[in-house]
């Protein structure tokens, strides 16, 4: 078992500068977790607190029900592949795979059969002569993870693995980093500013903005069910459209979303989360997601500004009412004239609308105490 556990896990710095806040977290055994959000997030400082590498200010932390707030890193049974690779270079890539194996006085013998196993799974055999000089960037990363994986750490710890990388090799190392899952089949925790990243890596993915944790869930939940405007805006590409000045209208029983004058009467599901909060009218922020956006019907109107063609489908970069709005249309659906300058009409199934409280930022369907369990602040930020 190699289950992570963070108990009201604080970070705080000289000068009472709170990097991180109260994060609960509980990663079960072989899962893979992302921890994702802009730069300043607290995001690898979290991943530093497991790794031993920062102190813990404030909280519990336990590795397989251990607790490990003032265990040595080297005593924590874990490994961790920095960005910046932290290859030595005087050594060779076989040396430096050995290099935490020879510290520990493993027989040689052993040490000679796990390096030469992590190289064939890597396919870095052929360089395990060279010096990290001569290696590409991507082949200098699987090196960095080769000396991870030689180990057999409990939990495997990645900061920001392929930030260095351009976008094509990106992409084959994250392939890469996925098929090395199934193979070692062991806890990862994975920090990336990169949500394409945290989308196709995470089993599960923890959203950070200013040290707090904003949401935990799979992709699917945080892609669809965000519970505020901060999440809702930050994943998701292109981002979420957001239109300010509606408001969320009751009648006869009856909850109905008015965008730009325009009212769409809320789903059944939507009608009973709404119902079971005793949601009163309000003012609210709609999100709308680009691909969620149908052309050529519908009351709501907007003046094309740029069209991309982008083979099955067009970006379509549009101005409604002073406000941007994004479209992204699938080309098989296309029936409407999108040349830049044309003015469209649009809608959306109201199913698929957000509904965020102007007040607070928080999601009105999907925002609840167990979201709130990190102690987040009301997020009011948005871009219009």
């Amino acid at each position: 078992m190699s289950t992570v556990l963070l108990k009201d896990i604080k970070k705080v710095y000289d000068g009472n500068v709170v990097a991180v806040h109260d994060v609960n977290l509980e990663i079960a055994d072989k899962e893979f977790i992302v921890l994702v959000g802009p730069s300043g997030c607290g995001k690898s400082t979290t991943l530093r607190m497991v790794a031993g590498l920062e102190d813990i200010s404030d909280g519990e932390l336990y590795i397989d029900g251990r607790l490990c707030n003032d265990v040595a890193p080297k005593d924590r049974d874990i490994a961790m592949v920095f960005q910046s690779y932290a290859l030595y270079p005087h050594l060779s890539v076989y040396d430096n795979m050995a290099f935490a194996l020879k510290l520990k006085k493993t027989p040689k013998n052993v040490i000679d059969k796990k390096v030469r196993e992590v190289a064939q799974i890597l396919d870095i055999t052929q360089y395990l002569e060279r010096k990290p000089k001569a290696l590409s960037g991507g082949q200098r990363q699987r090196v960095a993870i080769g000396r991870a994986m030689v180990r057999d750490p409990k939990v495997f710890l990645m900061d920001e693995p392929l930030s260095n990388l351009d976008a094509k090799l990106r992409n084959q190392m994250r392939a890469e980093i996925i098929k090395l899952r199934q193979r070692i089949n062991t806890t990862f925790m994975y920090v990336t500013h990169d949500q394409t990243e945290a989308m196709t890596l995470g089993d599960r993915i923890v959203i950070m903005k200013d040290g707090y944790v904003n949401q935990i869930g799979t992709p699917t939940e945080v892609f669809g069910k965000p519970v505020n405007l901060f999440v809702a805006g930050f994943i998701g590409m292109p981002v979420m459209n957001f239109f300010d000045g509606c408001k969320l209208l009751l009648e006869n029983g009856t909850y109905f979303a008015e965008i730009r004058g325009v009212r769409f009467e809320l789903d059944p599901f939507q009608q009973k989360a709404l119902q079971q909060n005793n949601q009163k009218p309000c003012d609210i922020v709609a999100g709308i997601r680009p691909q969620h956006i149908t052309v050529g019907q519908g009351e709501l109107t907007a003046l094309i500004e740029v069209s991309e063609m982008l083979g099955t489908e067009v970006n379509l970069h549009t101005r409604s009412n002073n406000d941007e709005v994004v479209m992204v249309i699938p080309t098989v659906d296309l029936d409407v004239d999108v040349s830049m300058g044309k003015t469209i009409n649009f809608t959306t199934q109201p199913r698929l609308i957000q509904l965020f409280d102007k007040a607070t930022g928080n999601n009105l369907i999907w925002y609840d105490e167990v979201s709130a369990k990190n102690n987040a602040p009301m997020c009011k930020e948005y871009h219009f």
